[in-house]
């Protein structure tokens, strides 16, 4: 483990053990993402909403559905972390959960093995469990699940930072920088006229990107981005990387297209001078010429490109409902009970 991951693991620890003595909000965060991307993901967020707004304690609880395929790496990681399953978050006391995405092997979501334990999660969320957020795959997977709208492919890879028009007043939203930039890496859409005859308010969306955060009336608030705001500067760079072994190795049929606005000129150009050799010459061997040079800018700017506030403002409302609460939201046993019965 490196000496980074060490000190944002024991950060997280004290940050924990501090708040669980001081009022904390407790957050679940159900981590989906694939073996490599776990603990990225999971310290992305918790640095998303640590950071942003530091005043407001967090104590976090770790989730992954059982479904998912994992290789041992990937399920010892599980156990070092101390992760849980469903039937542990529907017996924790919880004020607020993310929930993330993850690739699917399927165009039919409701084919992915894991689904019957993804609608259960959205069962509890809905009839039960407290305010929520879905990014990325996990807010298609919700809209299906709840209203039937089906994700759309798309031509071609919505990958890039792109800007974004705020719609109307809402406290979500009223901090934003106009335009705000946000990260998109995906395949798929859920398109507006379909989220606007569901009732879903859309909150902002992007002319090249679509729609990015919206709303769902529900009994306790429901948040879903179809974009990326816990994105490290580096990632779509890394993705981007990634996408092109998977083509030198054969597993991709067509050579990636470069994240837009993300690169500047001179990367640009040393990139595209790789892509021609790739091209001719299709062997994994020349990842180890890949000019990794343009991504280390990014890593350098890594904590001070621009961050949505919209998860400080979903934790302020979190906030402001817990405090006209006695205690945390009750266990849900229940809802366990049925469901596992």
């Amino acid at each position: 483990m490196s000496p980074a991951v060490q000190a944002f693991l024991e950060r997280r620890r004290d940050v924990g053990d501090r708040a669980r003595g001081r009022g904390a909000i407790h957050i679940g965060l159900v981590n989906n993402m694939p073996d490599s991307a776990l603990e990225r993901t999971e310290r992305q967020f918790f640095r998303l909403l640590s950071d942003l707004a530091p005043e407001m304690p967090i104590c976090w609880h770790l989730f992954s559905l059982a479904g998912l395929r994992r290789a041992e790496a990937g399920h010892i990681y599980l156990i070092h972390q101390n992760y849980r399953g469903l039937s542990g978050l529907f017996n924790t006391h919880l004020d607020g959960v993310i929930v993330t995405g993850t690739e699917p092997l399927h165009a039919d979501l409701r084919q992915e093995r894991y689904w019957p334990e993804l609608a259960m999660l959205f069962d509890w969320i809905e009839t039960e469990g407290p305010s929520a957020a879905f990014s990325c795959l996990a807010a298609h997977a919700a809209v299906l699940h709840f209203d039937g709208i089906e994700r759309l492919p798309l031509e071609g890879k919505c990958f890039g930072l792109f800007d974004h028009e705020v719609f109307g007043a809402h406290p979500l939203t009223s901090s934003l920088r106009t335009p705000p930039k946000v990260a998109h890496s995906r395949w798929n859409e859920v398109r507006p006229d379909a989220l606007n005859e569901a009732g879903y308010q859309i909150l902002t969306s992007s002319r090249e990107a679509g729609v990015d955060i919206f709303l769902r009336r529900a009994r306790n608030p429901m948040l879903f981005l179809q974009g990326h705001p816990e994105y490290d500067a580096e990632v779509l760079g890394l993705e981007y990387r990634r996408d092109v072994r998977r083509y030198l190795e054969g597993a991709t049929d067509g050579y990636p297209e470069l994240p837009e606005n993300y690169f500047e000129r001179s990367e640009i150009e040393a990139l595209d001078r790789f892509r021609e050799r790739a091209l001719s010459c299709s062997d994994v061997s020349l990842m180890g010429e890949f000019p990794d040079a343009a991504l280390s800018r990014l890593r350098a700017l890594n904590g001070t490109e621009p961050r949505s506030t919209v998860f400080t403002a979903w934790l302020a409302s979190i906030a402001q409902a817990k405090a006209g609460q006695n205690g945390f939201i009750p266990a849900r046993r229940s809802f366990l009970s049925a469901s596992m019965s």
